[in-house]
């Protein structure tokens, strides 16, 4: 699995990370859970609820933009944040082709989310 660098504790309701915010590391969910949601047109949408063993923060860390969500603890969280040495000594053995079909997962991954949270909030006004 993930080599771990250092693990964070975060209360109920901690912002883990902020939509907007560069993405510079990955988590992983110790204990606890953690919320992803989104700001769309000034209303907070919950993406998912992620449980121990599940990874966030790929997408910005992958294609190096700014965060699409915010996470936030719920309960007491412990968070394992992966040692950014590893993941990118893993990362580069990929061949540039396959690296390159990732981002563009990750690149469609992020569009396609837009476009349903927009459509949601457009049908929930």
């Amino acid at each position: 699995m993930f080599q771990v660098a250092t693990y964070e504790t975060f209360k109920d309701g901690q912002v883990i990370f902020a939509e907007g915010a560069n993405g510079d590391w990955l988590y992983v969910v110790e204990s606890g859970e953690v919320e992803i949601s989104q700001n769309v047109g000034g209303r907070r949408i919950v993406i998912e609820t992620l449980k121990p063993g599940e990874l966030f923060g790929e997408i910005a860390y992958l294609d190096k933009t700014p965060r699409s969500a915010t996470a936030i603890a719920r309960g007491t969280t412990e968070v394992g944040i992966i040692d950014r040495q590893f993941f990118d000594s893993e990362y580069n053995k990929l061949s540039p082709d396959f690296q390159l079909m990732l981002k563009t997962v990750v690149f469609r991954l992020r569009k396609t989310t837009g476009r349903l949270l927009k459509t949601l909030t457009e049908q929930n006004r």
